[in-house]
C-alpha cells in the first residue's frame, strides 16, 4: 500500500487552423511538429461522432499533457468550451500540451460508456504521443462538474482504464473541479430536488449501481496516485469532496481538498471560467499542484 500523506482541508482547519486525424492514422499525419506547433487539432478516438477530442501541442516533443473533460450534468456540454478559455491559455503559458474530450451522452449512452470513452480517449493520445509530440508519461486528467466526477471514477476504478490497456500509473493525477455525484447514493439523498431528475438520469434507481459509479466506493482500492480536489462555497460540493478526500487519504493516497470562493450556479460557472486568470483564488493552487505532479 501507498504511504498515506496529509490532506489538506483548509476549510476544516480555520482560434489556430485545424487539423482532423482520424483514429488510427495518427502517426501518418503529415507535417512536422514544428509545423503543427501552436495548431489546434480535432482527432476521434472512436466510431460514434461524440467520440473526438481537440488538442494543442506544449512547448516541446517533452511536454506534459493535460487532458480535460467537460461538465454538463451528463447529457450535455462540449469540448469547444475549451477554446479560448482563460485555462487553456493558462496551462499553453506554462508549456503544457492540452486535450479538451467530447464523449457520449445521457440519455442516448450511460455513465459507464462516457467514464469508458475517457479511458478510449487517453490510450488514444497515448499511443499517438510520439506523432502528437508530448510526454506519455506525464499526463493529469482534469474535469469541471459531471467532468470532475468522470475523470474521479477513471482514477479510483481501475477496470475503465484497464480495458482500454492502460493501468492508473498511466495518468499522474486527478484535477476534480467542483464535482458532484463522488457518492452518488447520498448525492441523491441528500441533493435537493433541482438536480434531482438530473441524477437519476444519470445514474438510474438500483443502488448498487450507484455505488458502482461511486468515485468514494471504489477509493479503498489502487487509485491514482495524486488528486486535487476543489470546490466552491456549497454545501454538497463542500460534503462530497471532503468524504472522498478523506476515503483517498485512508487508502493510502496522496489528496488535496480545497475550498475556493464561489456561490451557487454562478460560483460553479465561475471555477471553470476563471481558472487560469491570475487573480483568481483556485489559479496558484493549480499551478502549484501541477508544477509538482508533473515535474
Amino acid at each position: 500500500m501507498r504511504k498515506a500523506m496529509r490532506i489538506a482541508l483548509p476549510v476544516l482547519l480555520a482560434c489556430a487552423p485545424m487539423v482532423f486525424l482520424s483514429k488510427g492514422d495518427a502517426t501518418q499525419a503529415a507535417g512536422t511538429q514544428s509545423e503543427i506547433a501552436g495548431q489546434m487539432q480535432r482527432m476521434s478516438y472512436g466510431a460514434d461522432e461524440l467520440q473526438t477530442a481537440l488538442y494543442w501541442p506544449g512547448a516541446s516533443v517533452e511536454a506534459p499533457l493535460i487532458v480535460f473533460v467537460h461538465g454538463g450534468g451528463w447529457s450535455r456540454g462540449d469540448m469547444r468550451s475549451t477554446i479560448g478559455s482563460s485555462m487553456l491559455a493558462s496551462w499553453q503559458s506554462q508549456g503544457f500540451a492540452v486535450a479538451s474530450l467530447n464523449y457520449r451522452l445521457v440519455p442516448a449512452s450511460s455513465v459507464e460508456q462516457q467514464a469508458s470513452d475517457i479511458a478510449a480517449a487517453l490510450a488514444y493520445l497515448s499511443d499517438n504521443a510520439p506523432v502528437l509530440g508530448f510526454d506519455r508519461e506525464r499526463i493529469v486528467l482534469a474535469g469541471h462538474s459531471a467532468g470532475a466526477h468522470l475523470v474521479s471514477l477513471v482514477g479510483t476504478d481501475p477496470t475503465y482504464l484497464e480495458n482500454a490497456g492502460l493501468a492508473l500509473t498511466s495518468i499522474r493525477g486527478i484535477l476534480a473541479l467542483d464535482g458532484a455525484a463522488y457518492d452518488v447514493p447520498r448525492q441523491m439523498e441528500e441533493g435537493g430536488r433541482l438536480m434531482s431528475q438530473t441524477y437519476r438520469n444519470a445514474f438510474g434507481t438500483e443502488r448498487r449501481r450507484q455505488e458502482n459509479l461511486s468515485p468514494t466506493f471504489h477509493a479503498a482500492a489502487p487509485n491514482a496516485a495524486e488528486f486535487l480536489i476543489l470546490h466552491i462555497d456549497r454545501p454538497d460540493a463542500q460534503m462530497q469532496s471532503e468524504a472522498l478526500g478523506y476515503a483517498l487519504v485512508n487508502a493510502g493516497t496522496h489528496a488535496e481538498v480545497h475550498r475556493v470562493p464561489g456561490r451557487g450556479l454562478r460560483g460553479h460557472r465561475e471555477i471553470n471560467r476563471r481558472l487560469g486568470d491570475q487573480d483568481y483564488p483556485a489559479t496558484p493552487l493549480v499551478d502549484a499542484w501541477l508544477s509538482r505532479v508533473l515535474r
